[in-house]
């Protein structure tokens, strides 16, 4: 059968999507990268915000309406949390909850199983191992899932429960055979990879006591990634200790901090367990340590209770702060979060408003970053060609994340084109393009 795979949300969704899109392929299936060839059609959906939400119902719906046949799969933050509004669709056969993922492909045959032969595709398989289509760059390799935290706004501990760790033997073996695939880069993903193997399942199993610190030192000694890649780590998971493993370069120079806000009344309200000083002494030891570091984080505005004296505050830190990427989310009222039941609920005109004001400090800040290595060479994994109205460029990321388009040639090969996807090559920053720079290519 022929499977089309989307995924909503975090790059905790994207791995589990690939993860899926990986045992399909192996047992014979085929991924297509069109909803209209496909007999089967799994969506990964997300609910962090009500937006979110919003995005799945109308996918779901559009993958019916572009192909009518489609038989249509379920699953995600949004299936678990709210699986009556995904069956008011009408058009879904199977809702799956986040525990159920794990085993949606048999599901799926299963399900098949029942349905009768002539409902799906009489085209032969392309071989016995399937195929997927994916473009071989950046793998996403989930660590952990869960968490026990209880900020007051957040709907994803309901969805995806508590904290649970993979085994380290399962993450090595995985990322050992990304590299084996051809991927240059593997990234780190989970709800709360800070918390990694302090769950009661990780002591369960009967093993050594370990942390994050620990795993990714096993990554770099254990596998030939020739980058890795943390997502995303709570400030008050990051310990001093950690910054010691950048001495190995292959570790990129990349964190994301989530802050959620600048003042420390809201802080207080949200339920996170740091203040200003803290999160500001954090990021202070991490850019010395680490040189060239880029530090991303997440913003929320509108919080129950933030006045414009609490984002005005916020918004000064922020822009102290001069992140090298910005993420920022207007609050969303989740039910069953105690946040949702708080007073002094913020408009949706001042969350408009505050979210616009705090954007043009990210991308104020963003371009200040990138503008920083002007001149300079660091090294580029080449994703994917771009074309333009003019030419075609290459787009790629840096170990600390900052974008670069680049034409394929490099002058030491006297100018001829060259095919970048997947290479590791320098590139000389240039001038300031779209959301990053311009660079020229050196092999």
């Amino acid at each position: 059968m022929k499977y089309f795979i989307t995924s909503l949300g975090c790059k905790l969704n994207q791995s589990e999507a690939e993860s899926l899109a990986r045992q399909l392929a192996a047992a014979g299936h085929t991924i297509v990268d069109k909803p209209q060839r496909a007999d089967w059609c799994v969506v990964n959906t997300c609910l962090v915000t009500h937006i979110a939400a919003r995005k799945s119902r109308q996918l779901i719906r559009r993958l019916h309406r572009e192909n009518p046949a489609v038989h249509i799969a379920v699953t995600g933050c949004y299936a678990e949390v709210s699986p009556d509004e995904i069956a008011a669709l009408g058009n879904v056969d199977i809702i799956a909850s986040n525990q159920e993922k794990e085993h949606l492909a048999s599901l799926i045959d299963r399900v098949s199983a029942e349905a009768t032969p002539e409902a799906f595709s009489s085209e032969p398989h392309v071989g016995p191992r399937g195929s997927i289509e994916t473009p071989r760059t950046r793998a996403f390799v989930k660590i952990q899932d869960g968490c026990d935290n209880h900020c007051t706004y957040c709907i994803v501990t309901i969805a995806r429960g508590p904290q649970r760790s993979r085994p380290e033997t399962e993450i090595l073996a995985e990322i050992s055979s990304r590299v084996q695939e051809g991927y240059k880069e593997v990234v780190l993903t989970g709800v709360h990879i800070g918390s990694y193997g302090q769950d009661h399942q990780a002591k369960a199993r009967g093993e050594k006591e370990t942390n994050l610190r620990e795993l990714v030192r096993l990554i770099l000694q254990e596998t030939e990634i020739q980058r890795l890649r943390l997502s995303s780590v709570e400030p008050w998971d990051f310990a001093p200790e950690i910054l010691s493993l950048w001495k190995d370069s292959r570790l990129c120079r990349h964190l994301h901090l989530p802050l959620q806000s600048g003042c420390d009344a809201t802080l207080h309200r949200m339920g996170r367990r740091y203040t200003q000083e803290q999160y500001e002494a954090s990021v202070a030891a991490a850019r010395q340590a680490i040189p060239g570091l880029a530090v991303t984080t997440d913003v929320i505005v509108g919080f129950p209770g933030e006045t414009e004296e609490e984002f005005t505050e916020s918004l000064a830190f922020v822009k102290t702060l001069a992140f090298a990427r910005l993420h920022v989310f207007k609050y969303s009222q989740r039910e069953q979060t105690v946040a949702a039941n708080m007073p002094d609920q913020v408009s949706p005109g001042a969350k408009r408003a505050r979210s616009q004001a705090m954007l043009r400090i990210g991308k104020q800040s963003a371009h200040a970053f990138a503008r920083g290595f002007r001149g300079k060479t660091l090294s580029v994994l080449w994703e994917h060609p771009l074309e333009t109205s003019t030419r075609t460029l290459w787009r790629g990321l840096t170990d600390n994340y900052i974008r670069v388009y680049a034409r394929g040639y490099a002058h030491a090969r006297g100018g001829s084109p060259c095919n970048l996807h997947n290479a590791i090559t320098h590139a000389l920053l240039q001038e300031p393009f779209r959301d990053g720079v311009l660079g020229e290519v050196i092999v």
